[in-house]
């Protein structure tokens, strides 16, 4: 066989193959709600990892568990995914989003024991994913915890560093003001 045939015979998963790839794995988890068909966008020993919380799983099984059971049913209905980067490499995508809902359900991936308080919640989130060949094998999520937790309510941030709804809106508008944290903290 030479190059140029050898070439075509192999699968090519550049930048776009990945990037629909991911689409099509959240699409399963956020639209159509399906267990079956996430897990079957991942390597047998896939992990995911709610960096802020340690929520998600290692292997197939353990992520069917989580997914069927605390992750998938446990999605608020009015859930919004507003994409706002995507960077692709050779094998890892990192896609910045505003994670937007409305706290009217059981979240344990992300509230673990907090029952509903039925607040809105927009916070910054950063998804690190890797992939193996044409399939997912890992997701690092990153979220802002306290920001999330001033928003219902249950951290108050008037004597701590710390912001809530502010953190999405900047990420979107960055002509909105800065350093409001220090100001309020006073003079060096």
């Amino acid at each position: 066989m030479n190059d140029e045939s050898q070439s075509r015979a192999q699968p090519r998963f550049g930048p776009e193959f990945l990037s629909n790839l991911w689409d099509e794995h959240m699409r399963y988890e956020f639209a159509s709600h399906n267990t079956e068909d996430t897990l079957a966008t991942m390597v047998e020993d896939a992990y995911v990892n709610h960096i802020p919380v340690l929520t998600g799983g290692v292997g197939k099984d353990a992520l069917r568990e989580f997914y069927s059971k605390r992750f998938i049913p446990q999605m608020p209905p009015d859930t919004e995914v507003t994409p706002v980067s995507r960077t692709i490499g050779a094998d890892q995508l990192v896609d910045e989003m505003i994670f937007k809902f409305t706290h009217t359900v059981r979240m344990d991936w992300m509230l673990p024991g907090i029952p509903p308080t039925g607040k809105r919640v927009e916070v910054p989130l950063v998804a690190i994913v890797r992939f193996r060949g044409d399939k997912l094998a890992h997701e690092h999520i990153y979220w802002d915890q306290a920001s999330v937790l001033v928003q219902l309510g249950l951290l108050d941030p008037n004597n701590l560093p710390v912001a809530g709804i502010e953190t999405a809106r900047k990420v979107l508008d960055n002509t909105l003001p800065s350093n409001a944290l220090m100001r309020r903290a006073g003079p060096l």
